[in-house]
């Protein structure tokens, strides 16, 4: 297989010029197919602005074509192709169970589910269709439901974000493209294969999970919803079964651990049970509002800000103070939701339809925090500090998402009034004065990082760009230490994905769920 790079087309070529621009490339005539591996834009010499893919292509007598070829960017690959590996030879007496259905225990239990070994899955939250539901009426009314919300429920927590599917992860074994792939098999669009920042949407990816779970019972994996896991029965350092909050007991022998990075009241159970897990270094801030036009017409430029999807942008910078400020979660044409989960307290996070068709993009511009900065001692300090900022702010609010404009941010003075636009918003909102729910140094951070943004965006600190509180559960807040066996501590164990501290997404949890699937189909034959 032969891979060209860095095709550039106009933004207005034909859907034949790609083809004719690769024949052209590599002297062929006829008798050649290809696909499309990647497609972005490079608007980076406005107003000139081009398509630019990658391709892969068939063509009969591969190395004579390519010995006629000096150009860097065309190269013969072997495609990866994702394999499922082998059952191993243990006996497994009981069926694994996956606790979570989130990304990373979606995907753990579709991979089991594939190679035989019918695994149950639990969550302590709904359906989606029903989670939907939940979700809706939470931010019409301010009615919260515990176990089934933004944060929990099937689908997980990135279900109501945008559906992001990039990742920095260099995949070397196919994983990636397997989780892309299943994707749509189950209804997302084709496009995500390709695109450089490939995204579902929230809209579409609640039925693609949908989708997804009724094949997976199809084939003989079992579902339990409204079902909380309470404790752990754990003998001798190995796990023997689970505890439901109906009392009764899972017996199993082999645990995925897919919580999710809001599951607190479980983290809480592990450390009881010398679990060994460790407090880690995430980020919280706000989420910031700009006109999704103004980001458009900076990003594409006046020529073609109105005629190309709308942009996303991506900021970044350290300081002397040793902080990272940098944005996180970017929903283009979004909506800043509250995402609570907990009585009394209150976080923000972004999401968007597959459209992108809201007046507005926001992302969280985070400040980075450590260990130092939590104020709590043991693995579980940086969760105590989330919830300490989380009950700030819904102070703040009353209740409701407390917003604030930069430029009465740097004034410390409560916003009376939007500027020249106004929030989107799925929950209530109130203005606050938003300054005193980080520390002093991080303030500083955050009103820097937003200047010195504005050289990369054009505007980026508008003094009516709109600030939201509090972004505080960008990742998890620990993580769930495991051996070489993807297994804790507790033998059979598997903690995986973004709650277990081993992932940062949709992908890579789905891809670190994948894993740990891998290790357990290696090592066990299923007998039940």
């Amino acid at each position: 297989m032969i891979r060209i790079n860095q095709i550039k087309l106009p933004l207005e070529h034909k859907e034949d010029d790609l083809k004719k621009k690769i024949a052209s490339m590599l002297k062929l005539k006829k008798d050649f197919s290809y696909k499309i591996v990647k497609k972005s834009i490079d608007a980076r010499k406005k107003p000139d602005i081009f398509w630019v893919y990658a391709v892969n292509i068939e063509v009969k007598n591969e190395s004579k074509v390519l010995s006629h070829i000096h150009n860097k960017s065309i190269m013969p690959i072997k495609e990866v192709v994702y394999k499922i590996p082998s059952k191993g030879e243990e006996p497994l007496l009981q069926r694994p169970v996956v606790v979570g259905a989130g990304p990373a225990g979606l995907f753990s239990a579709y991979l089991l589910t594939e190679s035989g070994f019918m695994p149950i899955i639990l969550e302590q939250g709904k359906t989606v269709e029903e989670r939907q539901k939940d979700v809706e009426q939470f931010w019409k009314t301010g009615i919260l439901d515990p176990f089934s919300n933004v944060q929990f429920g099937e689908g997980g927590a990135g279900t109501f974000s945008d559906g992001k599917l990039n990742t920095a992860i260099k995949d070397k074994t196919g994983r990636n493209k397997f989780v892309l792939e299943t994707f749509v098999k189950f209804g997302a669009n084709e496009n995500i294969l390709y695109d450089n920042k490939p995204h579902i949407g929230t809209d579409v990816l609640c039925n693609v999970i949908a989708n997804m779970r009724n094949y997976m019972i199809e084939k003989g994996c079992t579902f339990k919803f409204n079902t909380r896991v309470v404790d752990f029965v754990i003998e001798n350092s190995k796990i023997h079964g689970l505890i439901l909050q109906d009392g009764s007991i899972i017996q199993t022998q082999s645990v995925v651990l897919a919580l999710g990075h809001s599951a607190r009241l479980t983290f809480e159970t592990l450390y009881k049970h010398k679990v060994e897990m460790q407090a880690k270094s995430f980020a919280v801030g706000f989420r910031v509002e700009h006109p999704q036009r103004m980001i458009n017409e900076i990003m594409y430029g006046p020529k073609y800000f109105d005629k190309l999807p709308a942009s996303p942008y991506k900021v970044t910078s350290n300081f002397p103070n040793g902080r990272g400020v940098y944005s996180f979660c970017m929903c283009p044409g979004g909506y800043v939701v509250n995402s609570s989960s907990e009585e009394n307290r209150l976080v923000v996070n972004g999401m968007s339809y597959s459209q992108r068709a809201g007046s507005n993009a926001n992302s969280a511009i985070i400040v980075s925090v450590n260990p130092e900065d939590f104020g709590y001692e043991g693995p579980l300090a940086g969760m105590y500090y989330q919830r300490m900022l989380e009950e700030k702010n819904y102070k703040l609010g009353n209740g409701k998402i407390p917003q604030q404009l930069f430029g009465d941010y740097i004034n410390n003075i409560e916003s009376k009034n939007y500027g020249d636009f106004d929030s989107t918003t799925k929950g209530a909102t109130t203005f606050a004065n938003l300054r005193g729910l980080m520390s002093c140094d991080m303030e500083v951070s955050f009103i820097e990082g937003m200047k010195h943004f504005s050289n990369i965006v054009k505007g980026f600190d508008r003094y009516d760009a709109i600030l939201s509180g509090m972004e505080t559960r960008t990742s998890s807040p620990i993580r769930i230490n495991r051996n070489t066996d993807f297994e804790s501590n507790v033998k059979g164990l598997y903690p995986c994905g973004e709650g277990a501290g081993f992932a940062g997404g949709i992908t890579s949890a789905a891809m670190d769920g994948l894993k740990v699937a891998e290790k357990i189909i290696e090592h066990f034959n299923p007998t039940y």
